[in-house]
């Protein structure tokens, strides 16, 4: 597993499909400030949570200037049911063998109910415009997060 990211680290570049099979790549968003969130699976209650929280928030985040990207290991074509069952407006894309979550250090041995997996942990990373890692959070409660980082980027 990879070292757990810090602020002032170099954001682990990207290319992956949103719901929509299209490329998306951290370095499009150069110049702009990016939260980047890893979350386990589309479709679920938390994961829907949160998704819906930032959906919410969006129009405050995109006018502080941050664009939002939700990484998950799902297909796109899972994506793209969450996304319409849900109307969510957050860009989605598909990390189906965990390279990307692996390289954020978002991916790796959890416990739940006494047993301990593998697995997606939910993690948010703010990247700058000079992509680099602003913020790092890991072990994120899907529920209140958006608005404790809303708090924390004084936005």
């Amino acid at each position: 597993m990879s070292e757990r990211l810090q602020p002032g680290d170099v954001a682990p570049a990207f290319t992956l499909p949103d719901a929509d099979g299209n490329e998306v790549s951290l370095a499009d968003h150069k110049g702009r400030k990016v939260i980047v969130y890893f979350y386990p699976a589309a479709l679920t209650p938390g994961c829907t949570k949160q998704a819906c929280d930032f959906t919410d928030n969006l129009d405050l985040l995109a006018g502080a200037g941050y664009d939002v990207i939700g990484i998950s290991p799902d297909t796109p074509e899972k994506l793209a049911k969450f996304r319409e069952k849900e109307s969510l407006k957050v860009t989605l894309v598909a990390d189906p063998d965990k390279k990307v979550a692996e390289s954020y250090a978002a991916f790796g041995e959890k416990k739940n109910y006494g047993k301990t997996y593998m697995g997606i942990i939910r993690s948010t990373f703010v990247v700058d415009e000079d992509g680099k890692i602003s913020h790092a959070f890991y072990n994120v409660r899907a529920t209140g997060h958006v608005a404790k980082i809303i708090k924390d980027l004084g936005i």
